[in-house]
């Protein structure tokens, strides 16, 4: 398996970059980030879109398998797995890419995502203090944010999905239509998370105290008929026979014994619901890593553990400092999802990639909770000179004369 076989490989993978460096531009005056910062990102992005590569084609992968199935595998769409094969299909039959064009195509998905996602939260630090927008860059830059979004795969279209929906939060009254992007890049590679975005999405707008009655009813309406049709959906597609609690209490038991091979596999049928919680988003910690790849994703599982129980102690202190705007949302999601997904992975491997799903909600939550917002301090009147104290004691503007009586 090679990168690239032909000179129009190497020519189509060069413009899929720079198309990608236009894009990315584009959106970031959108989201208002600068140039630069977005063409860092993008870089940034693009040098892990490279590793990753190279890591898939030394120890194989999804990625691989992916791209070989859609260069000769059936014509049919589904969603799922044969969402991102059918996608994948398109590319090569319409672009002519190679594995490396198709690598930077899904880059600059996952790119957008992170764009999202750093200009959200530049919104909720904007006004804190410069430690904390630094933190915010920090998380933001982190490895383990951009490697599973930078290759072929669900995750490159997810994080996409979570990154616009994370935007759209900030305002969800005016961004429905962005909402529903984002609903629908996540239906074509994880219906089971779509059917969760709605379900957040339906009690936001039911219970958010700023909308209309006839505003929420209608918009709460159609989210609810929405997620009638979507929800049952993704249960069936995550293998949920039923939606009642035998046939889910039965569907979590059996996904607790899978994807237990492998070095990232551990015995969660026996852990407790809050130490659950805990090994899939913090876990491996830094004395379990034992390769390069685990120990970055250790640091930056401390970061995150970090942030976390720094947030979660200022929400308990102060529980009036947390973001006002449309949190229902983001909390509904992102609680739903990570309970389900802790309770239903039983690979560390597999958590890494899939917690960046909802993770973002919880970092901006976090964040906006933390810090004091910098007082704007008005700059003061210099001393006024004894011509203009006389000035304004007899109420005359510099350079008229005052008229004698």
């Amino acid at each position: 398996m090679t990168l690239v076989s032909t000179a129009w490989h190497v020519i189509s993978a060069l413009l899929v970059f720079l198309a990608g460096m236009l894009l990315i531009t584009w959106a970031g005056r959108h989201f208002g980030t600068g140039s630069r910062r977005s063409l860092a990102l993008y870089a940034w992005h693009t040098l892990f879109c490279l590793v990753y590569c190279w890591y898939v084609l030394k120890y194989g992968g999804d990625a691989i398998g992916y791209y070989l199935t859609a260069r000769g595998g059936a014509r049919d769409f589904h969603v799922g797995t044969y969402g991102v094969v059918y996608l994948t299909r398109l590319l090569i039959e319409g672009l002519g890419v190679s594995l490396l064009g198709a690598f930077l195509v899904y880059n600059l998905f996952g790119s957008l995502g992170l764009l999202a996602f750093d200009a959200s939260l530049r919104v909720v630090t904007r006004d804190k203090s410069r430690t904390l927008r630094r933190l915010a860059t920090l998380i933001v830059f982190l490895p383990s944010v951009s490697f599973w979004s930078a290759g072929i795969g669900k995750d490159a279209l997810s994080f996409l999905a979570t990154g616009l929906a994370l935007w759209a939060a900030l305002d969800l009254q005016r961004r429905i239509p962005l909402i529903a992007i984002a609903i629908a890049i996540m239906l074509l590679v994880r219906p089971h998370m779509a059917g969760m975005l709605i379900m957040g999405v339906s009690l936001a707008l039911l219970l958010h105290p700023g909308t209309s009655l006839a505003r929420r009813v209608l918009l709460g309406s159609v989210a609810l008929a929405v997620a009638a049709a979507l929800v049952p959906f993704g249960l069936e597609y995550a293998g949920v026979s039923s939606p009642d609690t035998e046939a889910l209490m039965s569907y979590v038991e059996g996904r607790q014994g899978q994807n237990m091979q492998g070095g990232g596999a551990v015995d969660i049928s026996s852990m407790s619901l809050p130490m659950q919680l805990f090994t899939y988003l913090f876990r491996p910690l830094p004395f379990e890593a034992h390769s390069l790849f685990a120990l970055a994703a250790a640091v930056d599982n401390m970061i995150l553990l970090y942030l976390f129980v720094m947030g979660g102690r200022a929400m308990l202190r102060h529980p009036g400092r947390r973001y006002q705007e449309n949190r229902l949302f983001l909390w509904s999601y992102a609680l739903i999802a990570w309970l389900m997904l802790a309770m239903t992975t039983a690979n560390l491997g597999i958590a890494l990639r899939q917690k960046w799903m909802f993770t973002p909600m919880l970092i901006l939550l976090l964040l906006s909770a933390l810090g004091t917002v910098r007082q704007q301090v008005r700059p003061t009147s210099p001393p006024l000179t004894p011509v203009m104290q006389i000035y304004q004691r007899y109420g005359i503007r510099p350079g008229q004369q005052r008229r004698e009586p």
